[in-house]
């Protein structure tokens, strides 16, 4: 089973809905969409969606913003940014570049499910310039350099 940690949700507006998870196995939250009344978005276009909520996400922990597969798969609707990143000291508003990648426009509608935020721990890494770097088996090969 996985660990719960408690998470601080503040509603930015009373339209909201706090993540839920789907199942009990689910790593994804999912986000709803805060509208007034639906949204249209057209082939290639970015919007903004407003989710009306912000959170404390827990030192040490990051918030990863990932598209919901339903609605990737039936609408072409993604973030547009691939992964969205929620760090541990941000207290704004959780909102989702939702980026039509289809050919035909696509509607969101209030409190639709528009992504799912995983909340996953994070190394810092400490960057040292060097002059040479350990050997590997693959060395500096790049992109289908390991395939067949």
């Amino acid at each position: 089973m996985a660990t719960v940690y408690d998470i601080n949700i503040k509603k930015l507006d009373e339209k909201a809905v706090i993540p839920t998870y789907g199942s009990e196995y689910a790593a994804g939250a999912d986000l709803y969409a805060c509208l007034d009344e639906a949204i249209t978005i057209e082939p290639g276009q970015t919007v903004m969606v407003h989710t009306g909520i912000a959170m404390e996400i827990p030192e040490g922990f990051a918030g990863l913003v990932y598209a919901r597969s339903g609605l990737a798969s039936k609408k072409g609707l993604a973030p547009a940014n691939k992964v969205g990143v929620v760090d541990a000291d941000y207290r704004g508003e959780i909102m989702v570049a939702l980026h039509n990648h289809g050919t035909q426009a696509q509607t969101v509608e209030p409190e639709e499910r528009i992504a799912q935020l995983v909340i996953a721990p994070y190394i810092v890494g400490e960057f040292h310039q060097v002059d040479e770097l350990s050997d590997t088996v693959r060395g500096a090969g790049g992109f289908g350099s390991t395939g067949k």
